[in-house]
């Protein structure tokens, strides 16, 4: 079973959004685990790629993790048993040991995808990416005032909007497409000090990452 962003809780959920919610990382990292990450793994564990709270999962599941900055999102998947949590940040992996078994994926892109927006010349200076919440003093994360604003809109226009870009202020998946483009990541999220942790890694090699990863536990329940 694969639980996924075509889910009709979650479908109905996510078109009830407004403003740059509606084009959250976690539904496009889905798009892409569904397409380049899960045909490539072998195993006979179910998937769940969002959260989704309102819908039972199965257990012996997969749980990608989207969110690193409040664990106690996730509480609810306790009541599930052997479930392997996926991780994008290794800080995550302790936060979420206590609600299955947790494992560190580093967050990957659709290199490919990413490369088809690159540009010969880029024309403007800098940027932010993402959504506004991001840069709000909830997230003690302030970007200069002459930064352009990249939101609220659809990754292929996102892509084609940061391409221009020479710095773009960006974090998680964002800056490593913006690496891609050859941009210059800023910083603006204190939790992130340094941009060299934004590593640019494929979906599928991260896919090759996973599938060692599985084979180690599969081994040790044996």
């Amino acid at each position: 079973m694969i639980i996924d962003h075509t889910n009709p809780i979650y479908a109905k959920k996510r078109n009830s959004l407004t403003g740059g919610n509606k084009y959250n990382g976690a539904y496009y990292y889905s798009r892409e685990i569904v397409k380049n990450i899960i045909p490539n793994v072998k195993t006979d564990r179910n998937w769940v790629t969002v959260r989704l709270r309102e819908q039972p999962i199965p257990d012996h599941s997969i749980v990608f993790i989207h969110n690193n900055r409040n664990p106690n999102y996730y509480e609810f998947l306790s009541q599930y048993k052997d479930l392997i949590l996926v991780c994008g940040l290794e800080k995550t992996v302790d936060n979420m040991q206590y609600f299955g078994k947790a494992i560190y994926l580093p967050l990957s892109v659709d290199v490919k995808s990413v490369e088809r927006y690159k540009v010969k010349e880029k024309t403007k200076e800098m940027a932010f990416a993402g959504r506004l919440i991001k840069i709000s003093k909830m997230y003690h994360a302030p970007v200069p005032k002459e930064c352009d604003i990249l939101t609220n809109m659809p990754q292929y226009k996102l892509l084609k909007a940061m391409a221009d870009y020479r710095k773009v202020y960006c974090t998680g998946r964002t800056a490593i497409q913006a690496k891609i483009l050859e941009c210059e990541i800023g910083i603006h999220d204190r939790n992130f000090p340094d941009a060299r942790i934004w590593k640019v890694l494929d979906n599928k090699d991260a896919a090759k990452i996973l599938q060692t990863k599985l084979n180690e536990i599969d081994k040790e329940n044996i």
